[in-house]
């Protein structure tokens, strides 16, 4: 319930990671770029002032989609629920073993994902989805092909 939801826009800044689970869960997982662009009174145009990476999470039927439709460098809208994680990074080299500076990153899961359209046009193609328990045999329709 106490859950922040945030909307972002942004552009794909990795490729898509997928991978299932030891569970067989679908997993994905690609870093999205966020750059603040401000209006320029004085120049009269928008210069970017900084850009945010998020690392956005995408699981089961979402994260197959993702990873069959986004490249990088896409614009994309994503929303979902932003989660921040503080943790120690461990130094390098010969004999490091003691735990260093503290690093925040801010991840998202994914509710949904997709192209901005500002910037193109996308066709859409809904993903059939297999029922559990249909074979040939059992009177499931053979897929065409």
């Amino acid at each position: 319930m106490n859950e922040t939801t945030v909307t972002l826009l942004g552009n794909a800044a990795t490729g898509v990671v997928y991978r299932e689970t030891a569970a067989g869960i679908a997993m994905a997982r690609f870093r999205l770029a966020v750059t603040v662009r401000r209006w320029e009174r004085a120049r009269e145009r928008w210069t970017e002032a900084y850009t945010s990476f998020y690392t956005v999470w995408a699981w089961r039927s979402l994260a197959a989609n993702v990873a069959a439709s986004v490249a990088i460098g896409e614009p994309l809208v994503v929303q979902g629920k932003l989660r921040v994680r503080e943790e120690e990074v461990m130094e390098q080299g010969p004999g490091a073993s003691r735990a260093g500076p503290r690093r925040l990153s801010a991840d998202i899961e994914a509710i949904a994902v997709g192209h901005d359209l500002s910037y193109g046009t996308s066709a859409f193609r809904r993903v059939a989805k297999a029922k559990p328990g249909l074979t040939r045999g059992q009177g499931a329709a053979a897929a065409p092909g």
